[in-house]
């Protein structure tokens, strides 16, 4: 306890935050030997992690960098189809399955982040609602190629089409891989609830420590004064190009994960289109903008809350948009604010404690008496 004490405040937040992980992992991985969780629960723990993984990493470039982006569903829909891909293509090949998954993880998250590097030169140009159409874009365009690519894979190699699946002219033995709009199917489910809770640590550790670093401080001066920050020589489009192209390199990471807990990966609207990227940038908002560890609270809240209220059908919806509304005047309104500056959670435990402490003592003293 006094080494965490001695510890700066923001590594004993994270410090904290990695324990509170590994306890929650530790509880439902009981639960599930012992049979208590229900398979709704046990069906939504790997999307809770890469839920949360896309919301910070979207979190580094809209609350760290300042820039509203709205491609990020983009991203993880390149991360998702390069890992299956691979996948598909070297399961004969490469029998060891953690190899195998570990080279499409890596795969994903250096595509993602290519496109990224890529998009970024030419976006980060601009900025506002410039930036967000320009992004949004970029991921309605990624989807619908993809919808349109047919890639298969024979003795003679890769052919690739935009026509459809007989234009390939595969040879006898050949597999059609990416089907159109049919995507990728029978991609093995590799991802599993301890592989998912390792990459958002992993994915965590990483964007902390970026935002720690100098180069963390340095994007930061970069949000809060673009001028100030190119005055003291900060070099403005390298490290915002830093910061946009991790950013799509841990979604691409998410994207492997998704990918690898599905039977059937297709580019529709609902996976990787609009509502998608709408949706991730809810969760950087209401679990506050810069706010890392707020991130994955507000994923894991927006994630449950709607399959737990399926019981109330068309109400659910509803509830939900009231939850909504209720988390953003709690994190934005001032009143509110000034409301957790005056009574932080750490002095309303200490007071429920010395309350139950005091109570204690005068039943022992009741007792001695």
């Amino acid at each position: 306890m006094t080494r965490l004490k001695a510890l700066n405040k923001s590594t004993r937040n994270n410090i904290i935050v990695l324990g509170i992980i590994l306890v929650i992992y530790v509880i439902c991985r009981i639960l599930m030997a012992a049979g208590a969780m229900s398979n709704l629960m046990q069906g939504l723990l790997v999307p809770l992690c890469y839920y949360s993984i896309l919301a910070i990493s979207l979190n580094l470039t809209v609350g760290i960098l300042g820039e509203l982006s709205l491609g990020h569903a983009g991203f993880m829909c390149i991360g998702a189809f390069m890992g299956a891909f691979f996948t598909k293509c070297t399961e004969n090949s490469i029998s060891n399955v953690f190899i195998r998954y570990g080279i499409a993880m890596l795969l994903g998250a250096v595509c993602a982040a290519l496109f990224g590097g890529l998009i970024g030169v030419v976006v980060l140009r601009l900025r506002g609602d410039y930036l967000a159409i320009v992004t949004l874009a970029f991921g309605e365009i990624v989807k619908n190629i993809i919808n349109a690519l047919y890639v298969g894979i024979d003795n003679k190699g890769l052919h690739i089409s935009l026509q459809d699946a007989a234009a390939l002219k595969l040879a006898e033995g050949g597999e059609v891989i990416v089907n159109g709009a049919k995507g990728i199917t029978g991609t093995s489910r590799d991802t599993t609830f301890t592989v998912a809770i390792l990459m958002l640590i992993l994915v965590y550790f990483i964007i902390v420590n970026l935002i720690n670093s100098r180069s963390g401080r340095a994007i930061m001066a970069i949000r809060d004064n673009r001028i100030a920050a190119e005055s003291v020589g900060i070099d403005i489009t390298r490290f915002k190009l830093l910061a946009f192209t991790i950013s799509a390199a841990m979604a691409g990471i998410a994207g492997v994960l998704y990918s690898h807990n599905i039977s059937s990966l297709v580019a529709t609207p609902k996976n990787f289109g609009y509502n998608m990227s709408i949706m991730i940038l809810v969760f950087v908002v209401l679990g506050g903008v810069g706010n890392i560890r707020g991130s994955i609270v507000a994923a894991v809240i927006l994630t449950l809350l709607p399959e737990y209220l399926r019981f109330l059908a068309d109400y659910r919806m509803l509830i939900y948009a009231v939850v909504l509304i209720v988390m953003m005047i709690f994190n934005w309104n001032p009143a509110c604010i000034a409301w957790r500056k005056n009574h932080p959670i750490k002095g309303v435990l200490q007071s429920v404690i010395k309350k139950k402490e005091g109570s204690a003592s005068g039943k022992e003293g009741g007792k001695a008496s």
